[in-house]
This record gives C-alpha cells, sequence and structure tokens, in this order.
C-alpha cells in the first residue's frame, strides 16, 4: 500500500543517551568526549589531562550505529 496524506511513513526516535552524548559537526562528522576524566586525577599527568579536554571523532566503525541512533542530525 503506497504512503500518501492520510498514511505518512512513522517518525525515528532520537536515541536520548547517545543525543546527550555525541555532537554532529556542519560537515556531517561525528565528536565524542575522551574518557578517563572522572576519578583518579591526581595520578594523570597534566599533558595527558589537556588531550582528555578535547573533542575528538567517532571511529569510522562506529559511525554507521550512530548514525542509526541520531536520524535527524
Amino acid at each position: 500500500m503506497p504512503r500518501n496524506s492520510t498514511n505518512p511513513k512513522k517518525k525515528l526516535k532520537t536515541h536520548r543517551g547517545a543525543r546527550k552524548r555525541f555532537k554532529i559537526t556542519a560537515t556531517g562528522k561525528i565528536k565524542r568526549m575522551h574518557s578517563g576524566k572522572r576519578h583518579l586525577l591526581g595520578t594523570k599527568k597534566p599533558g595527558r589531562m589537556r588531550k582528555l579536554k578535547k573533542l575528538t571523532l567517532v571511529s569510522e566503525a562506529d559511525v554507521r550505529t550512530l548514525r542509526q541512533m541520531l536520524p535527524y542530525g
């Protein structure tokens, strides 16, 4: 049965956990935060902490999964 104004396609739901953790850039890449900044911070060197502070890109292996979780990004 074809879709028309009386039988529209259903909207997709955004995964709420993914929405909070990932950002999509203007070019379509997905950025994420680094892990390892919650506890035992005194033993980590300042240079390491500066690198953990910045955002990084999601690996190519995970991009397809995240695109399904964030359909309207």
